[in-house]
C-alpha cells in the first residue's frame, strides 16, 4: 500500500533531496526549476510513500479533468531511486489510478523520461502502465542524439562550415550575455518559424542564476559581435542543446558549427550523450526535415520522445 499525497511547498527539501539521489531524475525536476512557471501550470505533483519512506515522485499538473506528467517540462514521468522494484511499481500505478479517479480525473497524459537520462535501468513505469492501464501511444516525437562512445564522422557540409568559421576568425566562449544571444534567437525564430522562445529572457536568466553549472551559454563572436549561440542543459549523462540560433551572417560563416565542435568534441566529450532536441514543426507531428538533416550532419541519429494516454 502507498500513501499518495500532493506536493506542497513545505515538502520542497524532501522533494529536491529525492530528485538528487534518484536514478532517472535531472535538475529539471528540482522545484527551483519546476516552479519558475507555476503561474502558467496548475501544479498537481504527487509524492508516493511506502512504510513511511518516500518511494517515488511524479511531477505533474492538471488541466481540468486531465492529469498530466508535467506539460511545462521537456520530459516527465515517475522519478524513482535505486530501491524501486517492478512489482511495487505495478502496485503503485494501480493505486495511482484509484487515487486519480477519486480526485475526479478522467484522463491521464504521461510523458516518459528518455532512457539516456537514466543513470541505471529505470523503465519500471513503462512496464507498469501496460500491466495496469489501457494505455495508448498518444504522440511520438523525433529527437536526435550522439552516443559519444560510437560517433559518426560529420557530413562534408558540416566540415566545410566549420572550416569557414575557423578561417573567418570566429571565436567561441562561455558567456553570461543572455540578452545579446536572445536578440539573435528571437530574430531568427521570428524570421524562420514565426515563433518565440519558450523561455523569456528574464526566465532563462533566472534559471541560469539558480543552476549555473547546468545551464550554460556558448556564443560565437567575430569582431565582438555575437553571430550565434547555443544554450546547453547539462545533466549527469546528457548535454542537451536547449536553444541554438545564428544571425544571417553567422549562418553564412558556420558560426553554429564551430560552437557545436567545441561542445561535442571538447568540453562535454566526457558525457555519454549529446542531444539536439526534437525536430517537429511547432507543436505538430510534421518533421522539420531541414533541421533533422542539419543534426544528422553532426553525427546525430534518431531517438523517440513518447507520450502515452489512458482513460480512468
Amino acid at each position: 500500500m502507498f500513501d499518495i499525497i500532493r506536493y506542497t511547498k513545505d515538502k520542497v527539501d524532501e522533494w529536491n533531496e529525492f530528485v538528487a539521489r534518484s536514478k532517472n531524475g535531472t535538475f529539471l525536476f528540482n522545484r527551483n526549476y519546476m516552479d519558475y512557471h507555476s503561474d502558467r501550470f496548475a501544479d498537481y505533483s504527487l509524492m508516493f510513500y511506502r512504510e513511511g519512506r518516500l518511494y517515488a515522485l511524479m511531477p505533474a499538473n492538471n488541466e481540468g479533468e486531465m492529469f498530466c506528467t508535467h506539460r511545462g517540462l521537456t520530459y516527465g514521468g515517475l522519478v524513482m531511486d535505486s530501491k524501486t522494484t517492478a512489482a511495487a511499481t505495478v502496485e503503485l500505478f494501480r493505486e495511482l489510478n484509484d487515487y486519480l479517479r477519486a480526485q475526479g480525473f478522467h484522463h491521464v497524459l504521461y510523458k516518459c523520461i528518455p532512457w539516456m537520462y537514466h543513470q541505471m535501468a529505470a523503465e519500471e513505469d513503462l512496464y507498469a502502465m501496460v500491466r495496469t492501464c489501457d494505455v495508448r501511444l498518444q504522440e511520438r516525437d523525433l529527437g536526435t542524439v550522439i552516443i559519444q562512445r560510437n560517433t559518426i564522422r560529420w557530413e562534408r557540409v558540416r566540415r566545410r562550415a566549420l572550416k569557414r568559421a575557423v578561417e573567418a576568425g570566429i571565436t567561441v566562449e562561455v558567456s553570461n550575455d543572455y540578452a545579446g544571444f536572445w536578440d539573435v534567437l528571437c530574430d531568427n525564430l521570428a524570421r524562420t518559424y514565426n515563433s518565440k522562445p519558450v523561455h523569456t529572457l528574464s526566465e532563462i536568466e533566472l534559471l541560469h542564476s539558480r543552476f549555473p553549472e547546468n545551464i550554460v551559454l556558448y556564443v560565437a563572436r567575430k569582431d565582438g559581435e555575437i553571430l550565434a549561440g547555443i544554450v546547453v542543459y547539462v545533466s549527469a549523462q546528457v548535454v542537451r542543446a536547449q536553444y541554438s540560433s545564428a544571425s544571417p551572417l553567422g549562418k553564412q560563416l558556420g558560426a553554429i558549427d564551430i560552437i557545436y565542435d567545441r561542445i561535442i568534441n571538447s568540453d562535454y566529450r566526457h558525457l555519454p550523450y549529446f542531444e539536439f532536441g526534437t525536430s517537429a514543426l511547432g507543436n505538430t507531428n510534421v518533421i522539420n526535415e531541414t533541421l533533422v538533416f542539419q543534426k544528422e550532419g553532426f553525427g546525430g541519429r534518431a531517438i523517440c520522445f513518447d507520450r502515452y494516454e489512458w482513460d480512468l
